[in-house]
């Protein structure tokens, strides 16, 4: 899984706190920086008085075998709280996230996104995310002639059932 460098404003973590429980993610990408988001504020809580890289690992989320996860919110708070004693207004990190079905999401609710390529990270993304029917919904795309990739068409995904904690 390629690497992606993720930035957030001590507000944009603001405001990811007063609407967690009804974020949409815009792109496999902000899915995978807002999930990565979550899982610093996991590391944070591990490591508490340490100052540690914004960085998740590939595999990371399911490494973390831990009874006693935090919510979003309260992943959130952590985060704020570390910025606030490193006197940070940005945080930067990195992450190489991999989002394949068994993955639970923490964070995002639904998700916009163009259709993908078989055979891809991003259709593991999309399968982990809806669940077995993301067969039916790209077999409709295919049938409608719906474009895929960059310039084609999008979908708004919302999960009947979405595995969360």
């Amino acid at each position: 899984m390629h690497i992606e460098q993720l930035v957030f404003s001590r507000q944009n973590i603001q405001h990811l706190r007063q609407k967690a429980g009804h974020i949409v993610a815009v792109g496999t990408t902000s899915l995978r920086a807002l999930e990565s988001l979550y899982w610093f504020g996991v590391k944070l809580q591990q490591h508490p008085g340490q100052t540690i890289p914004f960085f998740i690992e590939k595999l990371f989320p399911y490494q973390t075998h831990t009874l006693a996860l935090p919510t979003f919110a309260q992943s959130l708070e952590v985060i704020e709280a570390y910025m606030q004693d490193q006197g940070l207004e940005t945080l930067t990190g990195e992450t190489e996230i991999f989002i394949f079905p068994g993955y639970i999401f923490r964070v995002c609710r639904a998700l916009i996104t163009n259709f993908h390529l078989p055979n891809t990270t991003l259709i593991l993304l999309v399968a982990a995310f809806v669940g077995p029917d993301w067969r039916k919904i790209y077999e409709a795309a295919l049938r409608e002639g719906y474009r895929f990739l960059s310039y084609g068409d999008s979908s708004l995904l919302i999960p009947e059932t979405l595995a969360y904690i």
